[in-house]
C-alpha cells in the first residue's frame, strides 16, 4: 500500500504542558513554533508513524520571567538545547510509543492517543488526534529545585503533556 504524508495544520493545533506550583496550583504552559508530520500506510491511520519538534524558546507560559527562567540551564537550556523531538516506534491506534528528547536526554514514553478520524474539508483530507500523557522532568535532566518556606517542592516532578493536533494530507 502506498504510504501517506500528512502534515500539521499549526493554525488548528496545539501543544500545551502542565506542571504543579508550589503543590496548589498548576501553571499551564504552551510551545508556539513546533511541527510535525505523520506518515500512515494509505489512509489508515492506524499505521502512524510520527516526527514531532518544537522550538525550546517559544515556550510560553504567559509570564516571560518564567518563560525566560524555562529556557535557561536551569531547566531546558535552549541555548545547548534548542529543540524537543519525538519520534515515534509503535502505535496501537490508543497508545502511542516513542523516543522523546528533551535536554540531549532522549527516554521511551508512551502516550494516549485518541484518534478524531479523518474528513474532507475544502477538498482537503484531514486527520486529528489528541494525545495526552505524563513524564517526570528529572528522567530528562530538568532537575532545578527549589522548596517553600513550608519545605514543599516550588515545581513538581510530573508534568502533564498534551497535544491537540490536526494534520492535512500532503
Amino acid at each position: 500500500m502506498a504510504s501517506t504524508t500528512w502534515i500539521i495544520d499549526k493554525a488548528h493545533s496545539e501543544i500545551t504542558f502542565k506542571v504543579k506550583h508550589m503543590m496548589i496550583s498548576t501553571v499551564s504552559g504552551r510551545f508556539n513554533d513546533f511541527d510535525s508530520t505523520v506518515d500512515t500506510d494509505g489512509e489508515n491511520l492506524s499505521t502512524a508513524k510520527i516526527q514531532f519538534s518544537a522550538e525550546v524558546n517559544s515556550i510560553d507560559t504567559r509570564n516571560s520571567q518564567r518563560d525566560g527562567h524555562l529556557k535557561s540551564a536551569d531547566f531546558f537550556d535552549a541555548e545547548n538545547h534548542p529543540q524537543i523531538t519525538f519520534v515515534s516506534t509503535g502505535f496501537d491506534g490508543a497508545h502511542l510509543t516513542g523516543d522523546l528528547t528533551l535536554r540531549g536526554v532522549t527516554k521511551q514514553v508512551t502516550l494516549s492517543v485518541e484518534t478524531g478520524g479523518i474528513i474532507t474539508s475544502d477538498g482537503q483530507k484531514r486527520a486529528g488526534f489528541e494525545v495526552e500523557g505524563k513524564i517526570n522532568r528529572k528522567d530528562f535532566g530538568l532537575s532545578w529545585s527549589a522548596l517553600t518556606e513550608a519545605g514543599g517542592m516550588v515545581v513538581a516532578d510530573e508534568v502533564k503533556i498534551s497535544a491537540n493536533v490536526e494534520y492535512v494530507q500532503a
